[in-house]
C-alpha cells in the first residue's frame, strides 16, 4: 500500500499529526498504542486532529514505517512531517511538559486549564 515514498508523501507531511499505531484511537489494539492515544487525549488534542493508521490491518505499511523512520517499533507519532517518537519517548515528553508545549505551538491543542497567561488588570 505505501512505498517508503509514499509514507512521506501521502502521509507524513500532508498532516499536522499523524500516528502509525496497532489499532485506532477510538480501539487501541495494544498498550502502547494506548497509551499514546490517552496523552494526546489528556493533552487536549481533538480526535479530528489525528491521522492514524492501523499498522496491524497492512503488514507493507508496517515494515516500511519503521524503516523510514528508522525506529523499531509501533505507534510512532509524527508531528508536522517530523518523527517525534513511539510510547517512551511521547510519554517522557508529556511528563517534562515539552509534548504539551509543541502540541501548542503546532495549534494541535489548546493549552491546558490554569497555563493561560493571567490577565493584566
Amino acid at each position: 500500500m505505501f512505498a517508503r515514498t509514499g509514507l512521506k508523501t501521502l502521509a507524513v507531511h500532508k498532516n499536522p499529526l499523524v500516528v502509525f499505531m496497532k489499532g485506532s484511537p477510538e480501539a487501541p489494539q495494544c498498550g502502547f498504542s494506548r497509551a499514546v492515544c490517552q496523552i494526546l487525549d489528556v493533552q487536549g488534542v481533538p480526535r479530528e486532529k489525528i491521522v492514524s493508521y492501523n499498522c496491524l490491518e497492512d503488514q507493507e505499511l508496517r515494515s516500511a514505517i519503521k524503516e523510514y523512520s528508522e525506529w523499531p517499533t509501533i505507534p510512532q507519532v509524527y508531528i508536522k512531517g517530523e518523527f517525534v517518537g513511539g510510547c517512551d519517548i511521547i510519554l517522557g515528553m508529556h511528563q517534562s511538559g515539552e509534548l504539551e508545549n509543541l502540541l501548542i505551538k503546532e495549534g494541535l491543542a489548546p493549552p491546558l486549564p490554569g497555563d493561560e497567561p493571567a490577565a493584566k488588570a
